[in-house]
C-alpha cells in the first residue's frame, strides 16, 4: 500500500508514506513477512509483481527491520525513479546510476565515520562496498525499489550487469520488478544469478481474508465503523471477498474502499454492495486505467490495443461460465506474452500457476480474474449467493487451448524500437486531480507550474525541488508534493 498525500491521506505509494505512519498504514500476511525474511538475508533476490502490490512495502518493511532489529546487517535503500535512468543506456546509464547508489550509501552509513566516496564506476564502488562491510563487521543489503518500467526494457540489461557484478558475500543486493519484464541481459541468468519470488497475494493463500479485513480496520476505519453486518455476511466475508476481486492489490483495495463510500448511502453489508463496489471499480478505475497506462508504455503502446482485445476474449468468455479462473496453453501465452503482461500488471489477471496439464493436451498458465471486470460478463451482471460461494469456494477453471479460434481476431502489433515514454511529453493540466490522478494537483499549482515554464511532465520531472521552492507559493513540503505527484505519473 502506499505514498501519503497531504490535502487528502490517500496512500499510493510506499516510498512516499511518512516513516512515522508507515507502521499503522500497512499490514503484512505470513506470505509477505516471510518475503521480507528474504529480502534481510544473503544473496540476491528479485521480487516480482503488478502495480501496486506491495513491493515497495517490502523493501521498506525489510529496510525497517534491518535497521532496528539486525546486527549483523546493514541495510541501503534506493528508489530507482530517475528520469535519467529511463532515457540513458551503457556508460551513461552505469554513471548515473553508480552516483545515485554512492550518495544512497554515503548518506546511510555516516554514522559509522565512514567516508564512502568512491569513483563512479564499477570495480571502485565494488571495492568501496566490500571495504564498508569489512570496517563495520556487517554484510550490507542494497534494497533496488522500482529497478524496472513497464514502457522501458533496453537499459535494463545495464541494471541486471550491476547487479550481478555487485553481489557477493557481503552485498547482498535485491530488487522489484514487474511481470514478465525483463530482458535480463546475456550475462545475467535469472535462474543461478538470483532468486525470484512472486510478491502476488492470492485468496488461495491462509489468511488471506484476515488480512483485508485487518488492512480495513487500521486504513478505513471510517468505512469500517459504517459497514454493518448482515446474516448472510460478516465484515470479514466482505472484505475478504473485495479483496479476493482486486486480486490481492492493495492500491486496487484502497480506491475500493474509497468506491464503498461513494456508491452506498447505507452501507449494509451484502452481495448488492459487493455487486455495486465492483461494477464501480470496474467502470471508473479499471478500464480507464488502461488508456491511463498507454503513454507510458514507450514502444509498447500499440500492444494496448491488443492487451485490452485479450482480456475481452477472456472475461467474456470466462464470464459466461461464470468462472474466476483462466488456463491458457503456454504456445497462446508465449504468443500474447507482453499483452498478459500488461494486464497483470494493470490488475485484470494475476498468474497463479506456470504450468498446469490441459485437459485438451499439452500445458498452460493459470490466470485468476478481476471479479470486477468479470462481473459485466456474467449472465445478469450480479452477484448471487450461489456465484458468491462459488467463487470463494474455487471455481473450476476455463481452457483456452492452442487450436482454438478464441484469440484469432486479436492483432499483436510490432514493437517500435527506442520509443520514448509518451507521458513525458503530456502537459501537465493532465496532472490535475482527478479519478485517473487522485494524488493530482489543485488548479492553482498547475497554473503557477505553467507560468514558470513547467508546460510538460518530463520538464517538471526533471525540475529539482530547489527550483520548485523558488515559485510563488511554493514551500518545500509542497515542492516535494510536486515531485510525488510527476514521479507517479510516470512510474504508476
Amino acid at each position: 500500500m502506499a505514498g501519503y498525500d497531504e490535502e487528502r491521506g490517500l496512500i499510493l505509494a510506499a516510498e512516499d508514506c511518512p516513516p512515522e505512519l508507515f507502521d499503522s498504514y500497512h499490514k503484512f500476511s505470513a506470505h509477505d513477512f516471510a518475503i521480507i525474511r528474504k529480502l534481510v538475508a544473503h544473496g540476491p533476490i528479485l521480487i516480482r509483481g503488478g502495480r501496486g502490490c506491495g513491493k515497495s512495502a517490502l523493501m521498506i518493511a525489510a529496510y525497517r527491520k534491518l535497521k532496528v532489529e539486525d546486527d549483523s546487517a546493514f541495510g541501503v535503500y534506493l528508489s530507482l525513479r530517475h528520469l535519467p535512468l529511463l532515457r540513458s543506456t551503457g556508460a551513461d546509464y552505469e554513471k548515473f546510476f553508480l552516483t545515485l547508489l554512492i550518495e544512497s550509501v554515503a548518506n546511510a552509513s555516516a554514522r559509522f565515520g565512514f567516508d564512502f566516496s568512491p569513483e563512479a564506476d564499477t570495480h571502485s564502488v565494488r571495492t568501496a562496498l566490500n571495504d564498508l562491510a569489512s570496517s563495520i563487521g556487517k554484510r550490507i543489503v542494497i534494497l533496488f525499489d522500482d529497478a524496472a518500467h513497464i514502457g522501458r526494457e533496453a537499459s535494463l540489461q545495464e541494471f541486471f550487469d550491476l547487479f550481478r557484478t555487485l553481489s557477493s558475500s557481503l552485498i547482498s543486493c535485491k530488487a522489484s520488478i514487474y511481470p514478465g519484464v525483463t530482458r535480463f541481459g546475456a550475462r545475467f541468468d535469472v535462474y543461478n544469478d538470483a532468486t525470484v519470488v512472486d510478491v502476488a497475494r492470492s485468496d488461495e493463500d491462509p489468511g488471506f481474508q484476515e488480512l483485508f479485513a485487518d488492512v480495513a480496520r487500521a486504513r478505513f476505519p471510517s468505512v469500517v465503523n459504517v459497514v454493518k453486518v448482515s446474516k448472510s455476511m460478516s465484515q470479514e466475508d466482505f472484505f475478504g471477498f473485495v479483496g479476493q476481486s482486486v486480486l490481492g492489490n492493495m492500491r486496487g483495495f484502497v480506491y475500493a474502499m474509497n468506491a464503498v463510500e461513494r456508491v452506498s448511502d447505507e452501507r449494509i453489508v451484502g452481495l448488492p454492495l459487493l455487486g455495486r463496489v465492483l461494477k464501480e471499480l470496474s467502470s471508473n478505475y479499471y478500464w480507464p486505467l488502461l488508456d491511463e497506462l498507454r503513454p507510458k508504455l514507450g514502444g509498447y503502446e500499440d500492444m494496448l490495443v491488443a492487451s485490452t482485445d485479450v482480456a475481452e476474449v477472456v472475461f467474456e468468455k470466462c464470464g459466461g461460465l461464470e468462472s474466476n479462473y483462466a488456463l491458457i496453453h503456454r504456445d497462446v501465452v508465449s504468443k500474447f506474452s507482453k499483452a498478459l503482461e500488461i494486464l497483470e500488471y494493470a490488475g485484470f489477471i494475476a498468474r497463479r500457476d506456470v504450468s498446469m496439464a490441459m485437459k485438451s493436451g499439452g500445458r498452460g498458465a493459470r490466470y485468476s480474474l478481476n471479479l470486477c471486470g468479470l462481473l459485466e460478463s456474467v449472465p445478469g451482471s450480479r452477484i448471487t449467493q450461489g456465484l458468491f460461494d462459488y467463487w470463494v469456494g474455487g471455481a473450476d477453471y476455463v481452457e483456452f487451448h492452442r487450436g482454438g479460434s478464441d484469440f484469432s481476431e486479436v492483432v499483436v502489433p510490432e514493437v517500435r524500437e527506442n520509443a520514448d515514454l509518451g507521458v513525458l511529453g503530456m502537459g501537465i493540466d493532465n496532472l490535475l486531480r482527478s479519478n485517473a490522478y487522485p494524488y493530482g494537483l489543485s488548479e492553482q499549482k498547475i497554473s503557477v507550474l505553467e507560468k514558470a515554464g513547467y508546460k510538460t511532465i518530463g520538464l517538471l520531472a526533471e525540475a529539482s525541488e530547489e527550483d520548485l521552492m523558488s515559485l510563488y507559493s511554493v514551500g518545500e513540503v509542497m515542492a516535494k508534493r510536486i515531485k510525488f505527484v510527476a514521479h507517479q505519473a510516470i512510474w504508476m
